[in-house]
């Protein structure tokens, strides 16, 4: 698990931003009281049938190894056996750890709805190509690029201050809200897990409630 913030410690949007290394490149930006349906489009997406009876809240970071090997390793298997036949629906929440978990954040929600979850899937599977080098905006260029965004969007993108605060803004929301200090943490039905769990522990955890429904 990657750990930013100690257990218990409730976060302000201004220490997210200070922890990220970015109130000093002038990335901050005014919190809004409430959230717009763009905003709401921007904190999380939904992958599966909006009336499964399972809802799985993953709170991941981009350059997190334990999320990487959780969408590599054990989603495929969680969407053929849950999320493809109904049962689960996984809502994905942001939760970047530093700069360039954020940027691949925004270059994600820059692909809209439709190409969102393959371009949180390259990312993942191309994590060390841009995520820890010194030049990650190229890295991401690049990746938008292969995914069909032009050079000048991308730009746009990961320049774009009013999507920075949309995403730390769900960030800080779901650490007050589920106590989240770490990455990936899921939320299932109002249950909370920590870490990469196999695929056969999240199957157990489904089976149960699934029992109960």
């Amino acid at each position: 698990m990657n750990t930013l913030f100690a257990k218990h410690h409730i976060i302000s949007r201004r220490d997210a931003l200070t922890a990220l290394g970015l109130v000093t490149v002038g990335l901050a930006t005014t919190a809004r009281a409430h959230h717009s349906s763009s905003a709401e489009a921007a904190d999380q997406l939904v992958l599966g049938a909006a009336d499964a009876p399972i809802t799985m809240v993953e709170f991941s970071s981009l350059t997190c190894l334990h999320c990487a090997a959780f969408h590599s390793d054990t989603l495929p298997a969680i969407k053929t056996s849950y999320i493809d036949t109904g049962k689960v629906k996984l809502v994905y929440r942001d939760f970047p750890l530093n700069k360039a978990a954020l940027l691949g954040s925004a270059l994600a929600h820059c692909g809209g709805p439709t190409r969102f979850f393959g371009f949180i899937d390259v990312l993942f599977k191309s994590q060390p190509n841009w995520a820890h080098g010194d030049d990650p905006v190229s890295a991401l260029t690049r990746i938008g690029r292969l995914g069909g965004l032009k050079t000048a969007d991308i730009e746009v993108c990961l320049n774009d201050k009013e999507l920075f605060d949309r995403i730390l803004s769900s960030r800080v929301e779901g650490a007050k809200e589920f106590d989240i200090g770490s990455t990936p943490t899921f939320i299932i039905n109002g249950e909370k897990h920590v870490g990469a769990l196999s695929f056969e522990q999240f199957a157990e955890v489904f089976e149960r409630l699934l029992k109960g429904v």
